[in-house]
């Protein structure tokens, strides 16, 4: 009788003599179809090719194996997973408040966060907070939501339309921009900077001049005057 006891459960493929079947159907290096042999023969034909036999589908039948460099194969699967979760983007939302009745500077920096967060690819959210009386006169929220949606138009759209929730009114801005053509904008310009303090620092490094030698060869010729006098 069978009796799982815990550890992990390995999902690497088998390859070489942990390959436990009569025959495979043999894919070849560079994806030729050899057929269906027997597992001896494919495992000499590994030998002879110095690659590995790995089972790339174990559910056929027979298993199909394939003729590769299975380091090889781990390493390039491993950098383009890699790779992958480094460019993978996720959608963020953001959350701004604002009151009703704010001020004009207050307005402004919270716009600014707005346009910073919009330039990053992330969604906001709006929240307009109403208080005793405020929440009387809805259409002063309402304003102002349609105010700021009007003033960052060029970095996102409105999502989802002004709305009612309790005391509070909701409204969702999306950027324009995807996640990932922000981030790749960012690296851009992160390495623009880069370049740029770089290249000043080596403007600022002191120059040779044509003039030094000038002077050195002045500079002699006054030491051999003072000599012969």
């Amino acid at each position: 009788m069978w009796c799982y006891r815990g550890g992990s459960i390995s999902t690497e493929p088998r390859i070489n003599d942990r390959i436990r079947v009569p025959e495979v159907r043999l894919v070849g290096p560079s994806g030729e179809q050899v057929g269906i042999v027997p597992l001896a023969k494919a495992l000499e034909l590994a030998q002879e090719y110095d690659l590995d036999l790995v089972e790339v589908a174990a559910s056929a039948r027979p298993p199909v194996c394939k003729l590769m460099d299975y380091g090889k194969f781990k390493y390039e699967s491993a950098m383009k997973a890699r790779e992958a979760r480094k460019n993978q983007a996720h959608t963020v939302i953001k959350e701004m408040k604002l009151r009703p009745k704010i001020d004009p500077h207050d307005y402004d920096t919270k716009k600014g966060h707005v346009v910073r967060f919009l330039k990053q690819g992330d969604k906001v959210k709006i929240t307009i907070m109403f208080r005793g009386r405020e929440q009387s006169r809805p259409e002063l929220g309402y304003r102002l939501l349609q105010r700021l949606a009007s003033d960052v138009e060029e970095l996102g759209f409105i999502e989802s339309n002004p709305k009612q929730d309790g005391r509070n009114m909701i409204m969702v801005l999306g950027p324009h921009k995807k996640k990932t053509e922000a981030m790749a904008e960012a690296r851009e310009a992160q390495a623009a900077r880069k370049a740029e303090r770089q290249g000043g620092t080596a403007a600022e490094a002191p120059a040779e001049t044509e003039d030094a030698p000038a002077a050195e060869v002045e500079a002699d010729a006054s030491a051999e005057a003072d000599t012969e006098a």
